[in-house]
């Protein structure tokens, strides 16, 4: 009886594993958020940023070798439950990444590192066409990998600079791996898994918020506050999802081959890592501002919330940009007008700043409405 293949079918879809896999990661963002519970510091952004770098790419990789691998296959599925479970353990370490137990995170991140290259090889041995890829990528990967496990035993200052190369070799392995002319991609599926974490990761600064309010829904300062901040998060996802994101999925499936692979990295992988960090900010602001809600917000929650707009919306229009070179002009405007704005007229009145944030967006929502083109109205690339 032959051997089931483990690659991808052509008609790949989403499957239950891979969103089980996805909830363990997005509360991991979660856990990224507590590190400002402490303090909002230049410090604790730094710190932030690189242990969500390697959260996001432990995920990332794990959604490339997904992609090219058959998630319905017994073997793909036991391997994902098990990433799973090794990745909640993660997610648990990950507020004590930089303390005495720093290795705890460091060794269950390397295990789901290896489990995703394992699998991405697997895979890669039964199509030649993701052998040299596979290979290239998963020796780069390793060098990296050993540089989180050797600041994770060392901790201090070199743990900074060692998970700071540890990023750069994610990076250059990224650009390595997919200078292959063979490779080829499912974007549909690869388009809609990240498309989902951007919807649990909303829907988890939801959840953040819903933490502080309850209990104290009724009084009059939570009430609209926690209004504005629900009608932010929907005006987010409508920032992402109706106009600009097929505009990314399009241009994806419009290209073959290395070139369609090397834009997916640029759009998804690289691009959204700044969008989710947009994400984490704007749920450490609502955080902040829920617990003293009576009081006006401080500039280091105006500065969170501007630099998560930013980051969030500004991101989009940047991907749309490599995609398509087309500028979402309007957009980049009032992203820059609203940030602004939240800096210089927030600071009276912590209802005063979400409205500001919220009438900005939703600017940009009824322009785009209008203006946004579709992908076969742009001229084609030069």
């Amino acid at each position: 009886m032959a051997t089931r293949s483990m690659v991808s079918p052509d008609d790949q879809k989403v499957t239950f594993v891979e969103l089980f896999f996805d909830l363990v990661f997005v509360f991991a963002v979660t856990q990224v958020v507590g590190l400002f519970h402490e303090e909002i510091s230049l410090i604790t952004v730094g710190k932030a940023v690189l242990v969500f770098w390697l959260v996001w790419w432990a995920w990332t990789q794990f959604t490339w070798a997904l992609n090219a691998a058959d998630t319905t296959h017994s073997v793909i599925q036991l391997a994902t439950l098990v990433a799973t479970g090794i990745a909640f353990f993660m997610a648990v370490a990950l507020p004590r990444a930089f303390g005495d137990q720093s290795i705890w995170f460091g060794v269950t991140y390397v295990l789901v590192r290896i489990l995703g290259l394992t699998i991405y090889l697997w895979v890669a041995s039964a199509n030649q066409a993701l052998q040299n890829a596979g290979r290239t990528f998963a020796i780069v990967s390793i060098s990296g990998l050993v540089a989180v496990l050797i600041g994770s035993f060392i901790g201090g200052t070199p743990q900074l600079w060692l998970w700071g190369l540890a990023i750069v070799l994610d990076v250059v392995a990224a650009a390595v791996g997919t200078q292959f002319e063979e490779l080829s991609l499912h974007p549909e599926h690869f388009s809609e898994r990240h498309g989902l974490f951007i919807i649990i990761a909303l829907g988890e600064s939801l959840i953040i918020a819903a933490g502080s309010v309850t209990g104290s829904f009724d009084t009059n300062e939570i009430l609209p506050i926690a209004l504005l901040g629900v009608t932010i998060t929907g005006a987010l996802w409508w920032s992402y999802f109706p106009r600009t994101k097929p505009l990314l999925d399009e241009a994806v499936e419009s290209e073959q081959g290395s070139d369609q692979v090397r834009l997916a990295r640029d759009v998804f992988s690289l691009f959204h890592f700044p969008m989710v960090c947009g994400i984490i900010a704007y749920a450490v602001t609502i955080e902040e501002v829920l617990v003293h809600p009576d009081e006006p917000m401080s500039f280091i929650g105006q500065l969170a919330l501007a630099v998560g707009i930013l980051l969030f919306v500004g991101g989009m229009a940047a991907a749309v940009y490599r995609a398509t070179r087309h500028i979402l002009l309007p957009r980049v405007i009032l992203v820059l007008v609203t940030t602004a704005a939240i800096l210089v007229f927030g600071g009276t009145s912590a209802a005063l700043t979400l409205g500001i944030a919220l009438s900005g967006l939703i600017a940009i929502l009824m322009i785009e409405h209008r203006t946004i083109p579709s992908f076969q109205d742009i001229p084609p690339l030069k």
